[in-house]
């Protein structure tokens, strides 16, 4: 009778020293106190706390963790926006005692100095300056952030802006401004371009111009050149030079006629046929160029009266 009133002292004394042995997982720190008041703090491993005496209060995790904060504020040109701001943060393993007794919610903690920070640093800037300088309002976040909750155990390791949100109007009408605004680039190109056809057109142009009056130069010369030569012809065989030249005269007269008769296309051209008056062109060409040169002479003589 006896040995069974032993069975169940055993059998809890069992169960008691087992539950004296625990775990604590890695990156974790477990809070051990002994009668309500705190003992120690047991790192990773296998540990050992006195059965009825001391007791787990509780676990924190030594992992970087994130918060995000989602925080509406206003800008300098009065537009509202919205920012989510991203807090990385970790326990100080030497400070778990610090992080576990000082604070109840660590992450209302952050929360009300992010609200903080941002409240006092974008209102500062215009719209366009908080997507420039986002950088600028994490890098204060972090800095207010650790002198504040380095006394409660906790180290931030870094904060980001992850997200910038104005209002639906202002996106749409930054929208319209980006628009107009690559429209006002696209028509200044394609001004350019237009610009850069015409100027290269009128190149072109006037290249061709030049060309097209060296190539009447050169036939010009070449007519002259071979006028030359026809009268020398003539004049070797008796003719003098003002025979040679009606002769010359009427064979490019008849010479016309025929070109003319030949293309079926031509518009009506009336032309004298008669040899006199190849003749009557002639002396109308010499007594042009008499009377032109009779004017030079005389503007020169009156130029030089005046010198």
């Amino acid at each position: 009778m006896g040995q069974f009133i032993f069975i169940p002292i055993i059998f809890f004394g069992l169960i008691i020293l087992i539950s004296a042995f625990f775990i604590v997982k890695q990156q974790t720190a477990a809070i051990i106190e002994r009668f309500g008041r705190f003992q120690t703090v047991a790192q990773s491993g296998l540990r050992f706390k006195i059965p009825l005496v001391d007791r787990i209060s509780g676990r924190l995790s030594l992992k970087i963790q994130q918060l995000d904060v989602i925080v509406e504020t206003k800008t300098h040109d009065d537009v509202f926006v919205r920012l989510k701001i991203s807090v990385q943060y970790k326990v100080i393993k030497d400070k778990v005692y610090d992080a576990f007794y000082k604070l109840d919610y660590p992450h209302d903690q952050i929360t009300s100095y992010v609200f903080d920070v941002v409240r006092a640093e974008v209102p500062k800037m215009k719209l366009d300056d908080v997507f420039v300088k986002k950088d600028d309002v994490a890098i204060a976040v972090k800095r207010e952030l650790n002198e504040a909750m380095i006394d409660y155990g906790y180290d931030i390791i870094k904060t980001l802006v992850t997200d910038i949100d104005p209002d639906a109007q202002v996106k749409e009408a930054m929208n319209r401004i980006n628009a107009a605004e690559r429209e006002k680039v696209a028509a200044q190109y394609e001004g350019d371009a237009a610009r850069i056809l015409i100027v290269e057109k009128a190149k072109a142009e006037a290249e061709s111009k030049r060309l097209q009056g060296q190539g009447i130069a050169d036939q010009r010369r070449e007519i002259a050149r071979g006028l030359e030569e026809s009268v020398d012809v003539l004049n070797k065989v008796g003719i003098n030079s003002q025979e040679a030249s009606a002769l010359i005269v009427v064979t490019q007269h008849y010479d016309t006629l025929q070109s003319i008769g030949q293309e079926t296309n031509s518009n009506l051209i009336l032309l004298p046929n008669s040899p006199q008056a190849g003749s009557q062109m002639l002396n109308d060409m010499v007594a042009s160029f008499t009377a032109s040169n009779q004017i030079g002479e005389a503007m020169k003589n009156s130029r030089k009266k005046k010198e």
